[in-house]
C-alpha cells in the first residue's frame, strides 16, 4: 500500500552491523546472551502465524461450492464486517507504515507535521468508502482490474495491469528490506536469512489458503502490532534518557520540536494516492455486500488513525532522548544515518530485552501482514485479467488456481529478490506508486462515473500522465527533471519539485481521456473518420472481442441481486457476443424478457 508520507532513506536499509566500541564491548556480549530468545521469539511468533494461515487455507477448501480461484482472490465473498475491517486496517498498516510515521516524527524539519500517511490513509479510505467501495462492489467485480477491461478491452487492460503490478511488487520489496534491517537491529542475525524466512512463511500461508489465509492472519496480525507496540511505549518513555515528550512537542531540547511545522510552499506536497490499489479492492469485493464495503473502509480510517498513535509516540520518544546517555554507538541516530530505523533503535535501547522482543513481533507482523497482500494483488490479477480474460477464457476453474499458485510464488520471489540485491527498492515502489496514482486513479474516475470515454482516450489519457510524472523527475531515482516547475530548488545534487505535478499529471490524463474520447466519437459518428480506422473497435464496431460481456465479469450466484445497479443480464450471450460501450454506461432498468428481444 501507498506510504506517500514516510520520509524517504536515500539508502536501502541494508548496512553493516554497527560495531560497537571498545569500551561497551562487555555490553556487547551481554547482549548476545539474549539473541537465542528473541529469535525463540520470532520462531514462535511465525509459527504462530504459519498455522492460522494453514487453518484458514483448510477453512477455504471446506467452505462449500462455488469457484475455488474466486474463493481465494476474494474469500467467496462472505468476508464478515469484523475480519474485513481488520484485514484491511492490517493490510494498510505495514512495516512502511509503523516504520516511517516513526521516522517522520523523529526527523528534524519534518516532525508529526508530516507524518502524511495516517491521515493520508484515513482520508483515502474515507473517499474509498463513500464513493468507490458501492459501484465496484454492487457490480459484482473480481478484480480492480475488471471494469477496465469491460469498458475498454482487454489490450488496455494489460496496460493498466504494469503500474498496478509494478506498485504491489516495489511495495513488497520495500517492506521485506525494511523487515531485515529491523531483525538484524535486534536480535543481530543475517539479514538475507531474515528476509528469505519472513518471505517464505508469508508466500506459503497466501500460496494455500488465498484470501482467507491473508485475512485470518491479519486479525492476529494486528493484534500483535497494537500489543507489542503499545507495551513498548511506556518502558521507553520511563527510561531516565528521554525528556518528558510534551515539552520537547513545542521545545527544542536536543532537536527541533517534534510537532513540526508545514510552510506554505510545501502544502500542496500532500496528495491523496491510496484508492486505486489492488489491495484495498480485494477487501472490498471480498465483503459479503455493497453496504459492508463501505462501513469497513470507514473503520478501516479509524484504525489506521488508531494504529498510528503508538508510532507517533515513539518517534517523539526518540525525539526527546539523550542518546548519549544511552548504550547507543554514536551521538544520534540521524547523524548515523539511521533515522529511517528509530522504531527499532528505541525498541533495543530504550526498553528491556524482553520487551523489545514483543516490538520486533510488532514490527514483524507489521511487514508480513502488508506483504502477503500485495502477492496476492499481483497474482491474482496476472491469473484473472492476464491469463484468463485475456488468453485463456475457456481456462477451468482448476486451471486458474494453479496458475495463481504459480504466480504468487514467483511475485513474491521477485519481490524477495529485489529486497536483497536492489539498492534502490523504496525509489522504485515511490515511483511506482505515483504511477498508480497518476494513471489509474483518473482511468478509474472514468470508467466508475463518467459516460462516453473510450479506449483512445484511455491510451492518450495514460501516455499523457505517464510521460508528465517522467519528465518531473525522480529525486531518490537520482532521476533528472526534464521540466522544472515553478518553486523547484536543488538540495545537493538533488532537484526537488515543490509544484504540485504529480497532481497535475493526474488532471491532465483524466481531462485528455476525456476530450480525446468525445473527439473520437465525433469524428466516426459524423463520419470524418471511416469505420476501417477504428482499429480498437471502440467508437463504431457495435459488438466488440475486445469488450467483456458482464456475464463474464459478474455472476449472480457470487453476489446479492438486490445489490445490483440496474444492468439488463445476458445470460445467453458468450465472449463473442459482446455489448458496446455505450451500453456499459446505459442505466437500463428493464426485464430480461427486454433484453432478449433487444438481442434478437
Amino acid at each position: 500500500m501507498p506510504d506517500q508520507g514516510k520520509v524517504q532513506p536515500e539508502h536501502s536499509g541494508r548496512r553493516e552491523k554497527r560495531k560497537p566500541a571498545g569500551k561497551r564491548e562487555n555490553c556487547y556480549i551481554f547482549k548476545m546472551a539474549f539473541h537465542v530468545e528473541g529469535l525463540i521469539a520470532i520462531i514462535v511468533f511465525y509459527l504462530a502465524i504459519l498455522l492460522v494461515g494453514i487453518w484458514a487455507a483448510w477453512k477455504t477448501k471446506n467452505s462449500g461450492d462455488g469457484d475455488r480461484s474466486e474463493a481465494i482472490i476474494v474469500g467467496g465473498r462472505d468476508i464478515g464486517l469484523l475480519v474485513g475491517a481488520f484485514t484491511m486496517t492490517a493490510t494498510w498498516v505495514g512495516g512502511g507504515y509503523i516504520n516511517g510515521t516513526a521516522e517522520a516524527v523523529y526527523v528534524p524539519g519534518f516532525g508529526l507535521a508530516w507524518a502524511q500517511a495516517p491521515i493520508g490513509y484515513a482520508l483515502s479510505l474515507v473517499v474509498g468508502g463513500l464513493f468507490f467501495a458501492k459501484p465496484m462492489r454492487s457490480k459484482g467485480y473480481v478484480t480492480m482490474l475488471d471494469p477496465f477491461q469491460q469498458i475498454y478491452g482487454k489490450r488496455m487492460g494489460g496496460l493498466i495491469f504494469i503500474p498496478a503490478v509494478m506498485g504491489e511488487m516495489f511495495w513488497a520489496a520495500a517492506i521485506f528490506s525494511a523487515l531485515g534491517a529491523t531483525i538484524s537491529v535486534i536480535i543481530d542475525i543475517n539479514i538475507n536469512i531474515s528476509v528469505i524466512v519472513s518471505a517464505l512463511i508469508a508466500i506459503l500461508y497466501t500460496l494455500v489458503g488465498g484470501l482467507y489465509s491473508v485475512a485470518y492472519t491479519d486479525v492476529v496480525q494486528l493484534f500483535c502490532i497494537f500489543l507489542g507496540l503499545w507495551i513498548s511505549v511506556p518502558f521507553a518513555m520511563s527510561h531516565p534518557a528521554v525528556t518528558d515528550i510534551g515539552y520537547t512537542a513545542v521545545h527544542e531540547v536536543f532537536q527541533e520540536p517534534w510537532l513540526g511545522t508545514i510552510k506554505t510552499p510545501d502544502i500542496f506536497i500532500w496528495i491523496l494516492g491510496g484508492i486505486p490499489w489492488q489491495a484495498y479492492f480485494q477487501r472490498v469485493l471480498s465483503s459479503s455486500s455493497a453496504t459492508y464495503a463501505q462501513v469497513l473502509s470507514l473503520l478501516a480510517a479509524f484504525g489506521c488513525l488508531v494504529m498510528a498513535l503508538p508510532a507517533v509516540l515513539i518517534g517523539a520518544i526518540g525525539a526527546s532522548t539523550a542518546w548519549n546517555q544511552t548504550e547507543y554507538d554514536g551521538p544520534d541516530p540521524k547523524l548515523n544515518n539511521e533515522a529511517d530505523m528509530i522504531l527499532p533503535i528505541v525498541l533495543q535501547y530504550l526498553c528491556p530485552v524482553y520487551i523489545s522482543f514483543f516490538g520486533l513481533g510488532a514490527v514483524s507482523a507489521a511487514v508480513m501482514s502488508s506483504a502477503d497482500s500485495s502477492i496476492l494483488s499481483a497474482s491474482s490479477m496476472f491469473a484473472r485479467n492476464i491469463y484468463q480474460l485475456s488468453f485463456r477464457q475457456s481456462a477451468s476453474d482448476n486451471e486458474i488456481v494453479w496458475v495463481m499458485r504459480i504466480t504468487i510464488f514467483v511475485f513474491g520471489a521477485l519481490a524477495t529478490a529485489m529486497a536483497l540485491l536492489t539498492q534502490s527498492v523504496y525509489g522504485l515502489w515511490y515511483l511506482s506508486s505515483d504511477l498508480v496514482y497518476i494513471i489509474i486513479f483518473p482511468q478509474l474516475l472514468c470508467v466508475l462515473f463518467v459516460k462516453g470515454t473510450n479506449t483512445y482516450g484511455a491510451i492518450v489519457g495514460y501516455l499523457f500522465g505517464l510521460l508528465l510524472r517522467i519528465t518531473g523527475g525522480e529525486p531518490y531515482l537520482h532521476l533528472q527533471p526534464l521540466i522544472f516547475y515553478p518553486g523547484w530548488y536543488k538540495d545537493d545534487d538533488r532537484y526537488v519539485q515543490r509544484f504540485p505535478f504529480k497532481t497535475v499529471s493526474m488532471l491532465t490524463s483524466f481531462f485528455a481521456n476525456l476530450g480525446v474520447s468525445h473527439l473520437a466519437k465525433y469524428l466516426f459518428e459524423s463520419g470524418t473518420l471511416p469505420p476501417k480506422l477504428d482499429f480498437l473497435d471502440a467508437v463504431v464496431a457495435k459488438y466488440s472481442k475486445e469488450n467483456m460481456d458482464k456475464t463474464t465479469l459478474v455472476k449472480n450466484d457470487n453476489i446479492v441481486l438486490s445489490e445490483l445497479t440496474p444492468v439488463n443480464p445476458r445470460h445467453s450471450l458468450t465472449l463473442s457476443s459482446t455489448f458496446t460501450n455505450k451500453e456499459a454506461f446505459s442505466d437500463i432498468d428493464s426485464s430480461p424478457e427486454v433484453s432478449t428481444a433487444e438481442d434478437k
